[in-house]
């Protein structure tokens, strides 16, 4: 993937919007962005290079903290520990792996895109 091209996020207003370019996004790091509602985001590239994006707000403690958890996986799935209490969140649900049937425990997800930057002849 270019380093250059656009990474977008989905508004909950359909919007796309841009957050950062791809190569901004560090491997197995969050980055925090703050959306025009005033809520902030949390994105995260794998180490394959799939770009995720959820809710900052951690449901347990209530800080934005989720950009600065620990990524790993379970059973295939990517996951962010949040680094206040160590609850696990699967990157593309949302879900909290530790109460995984409270949906009020659950991280909002956001659709997020990476635009190959159009080549100019």
């Amino acid at each position: 993937m270019d380093a250059t091209a656009p990474v977008q996020l989905k508004t909950d207003t359909g919007e796309w919007i841009t957050i950062c370019a791809y190569g901004d996004l560090e491997p197995a790091r969050g980055v925090a962005a703050k959306l025009p509602d005033g809520s902030q985001a949390a994105l995260f590239r794998d180490r394959d290079g799939a770009v995720y994006a959820v809710g900052n707000l951690d449901p347990f403690s209530r800080a934005q903290v989720i950009a600065n958890g620990i990524t790993g996986s379970v059973d295939g799935a990517p996951t962010v520990a949040s680094p206040m209490y160590k609850h696990l969140f699967d990157l593309r649900t949302g879900r909290c792996l530790d109460e995984p049937d409270n949906p009020e425990r659950a991280l909002p997800v956001h659709a997020v895109r990476v635009t190959p930057v159009a080549a100019v002849s």
